[in-house]
């Protein structure tokens, strides 16, 4: 097989965050499977999971913790994966990513600082 060059590899992380962005599940898994790394980045620091989380698509969210997304890694902004599903009011990802043990306390804001801003503090109690 041959390896890709730059200008392929950073085509197919655009389309792979475009992919995230629609949460479109099996392509996204066929693309782990054949060997995207589940945790790259796109230059702002993104992860498939972010970008799926922030959207609101929680299926994808299921596959790409299954598949073994770090659901802690920050992009350069340093925001967090559930942090961004808290500002963006989508309440079931919050889940997903809580049950998957994401930290409360990664990242600027924080998922608990975030929570308290939108009234949202009782998604994150323990229980």
């Amino acid at each position: 097989m041959t390896a890709l060059g730059e200008a392929q590899t950073q085509a197919v992380i655009t389309m792979a965050m475009d992919l995230a962005r629609r949460g479109e599940v099996a392509e996204l898994e066929e693309l782990v499977r054949r060997g995207l790394p589940v945790d790259v980045q796109d230059p702002d620091g993104n992860t498939m999971l972010m970008l799926a989380a922030y959207r609101g698509h929680v299926e994808a969210v299921r596959a790409l913790i299954a598949l073994g997304a770090d659901v802690d890694l920050r992009n350069a902004r340093d925001q967090a994966p559930i942090a961004g599903a808290l500002f963006k009011g989508e309440d079931r990802v919050v889940m997903e990513l809580k049950a998957a043990g994401a930290d409360l306390d990664a990242g600027t804001p924080s998922a608990r600082a975030t929570a308290e801003m939108f009234g949202k503090a009782a998604l994150l109690d323990e229980g």
